[in-house]
């Protein structure tokens, strides 16, 4: 069985990060291991409280994997400061981490911004060179590369510097632009692909993000080709979030029991 890694901060509520990722890594048939570097009180009306963990338990945790767990493939979510995102960046460069989904959470649904400007700079300089795939929304595409990100060809642009910046590919998210289509970009070396889906009028959108790069992080571990690990995962997510259960009086989560591409 092959293992994919969420290094990520937990949602009491269920519906993202760590909770969201490991029910994806489940549902794609790879055994989920974890490291949390923060706790959250939220819900679907949103974020009350964050704890960052201590760095010290943060390393120990990922030690702790790598010495018997390594993973095949992992991803990123929130990293709640600057001195954790080095601290990540550096045990990824130390044991050699591979297939690396980064999911650079810094906007919130709300448009808050969750992450100072030093932890932002981390990102971009010290672990978007990391990534085999970044997958920013727009406002996270335009704080990345410090430029506007509001139509179809300004996120191919968008990924081309990502990818100057020396991710191996990006991933730019494109469910904030209007009209009835959803258009996502995947950038890389050789070109620029567009993958197309009917927009679901819901509110029930809360762990896209991370249920999206967890779906792409287990695509990886399972040996696929980075397009077709972004396919599923996005095939995933539409029908998540098509059956999703209604939950909650805010932004509902999805419904992480849909069938993925290896059940058929």
């Amino acid at each position: 069985m092959k293992i994919a890694l969420t290094i990520a901060g937990s949602d009491s509520g269920g519906g993202a990060g760590i909770q969201a990722d490991l029910k994806t890594f489940h549902q794609f048939g790879v055994f989920g291991t974890s490291v949390l570097v923060a706790i959250t009180a939220q819900n679907t009306l949103g974020v009350t409280a964050v704890h960052a963990i201590p760095q010290e338990t943060v390393a120990a945790q990922i030690d702790a994997i790598a010495a018997d767990l390594p993973p095949d493939a992992f991803k990123t979510g929130m990293l709640a400061t600057a001195e954790l995102a080095e601290l990540v960046a550096a045990a990824v460069r130390q044991h050699g981490f591979r297939n690396y989904v980064l999911d650079p959470v810094m906007v919130a649904t709300s448009g808050d911004r969750l992450l100072d400007p030093d932890a932002e700079r981390t990102v971009r300089e010290t672990l978007v060179p990391l990534a085999t795939v970044v997958t920013p929304n727009l406002d996270e595409a335009a704080i990345l590369v410090e430029s506007a990100v509001s139509s179809v060809a300004s996120m191919e642009e968008a990924g081309r510097t990502l990818v100057g910046l020396g991710a191996n590919a990006a991933l730019i998210k494109g469910g904030h632009l209007p009209g009835r289509e959803l258009i996502d970009v995947l950038v890389t070396a050789d070109g620029t692909r567009h993958f197309e889906h009917a927009r679901i009028e819901t509110t029930s959108t809360h762990g896209t993000g991370c249920t999206l790069s967890s779906g792409i992080a287990a695509g990886l571990a399972l040996g696929k080709e980075l397009p077709a690990a972004v396919r599923d995962a996005l095939d995933f997510v539409h029908r998540a979030i098509a059956a999703a259960p209604g939950l909650g009086a805010g932004h509902g989560p999805l419904n992480h029991f849909v069938a993925s591409p290896e059940q058929g």
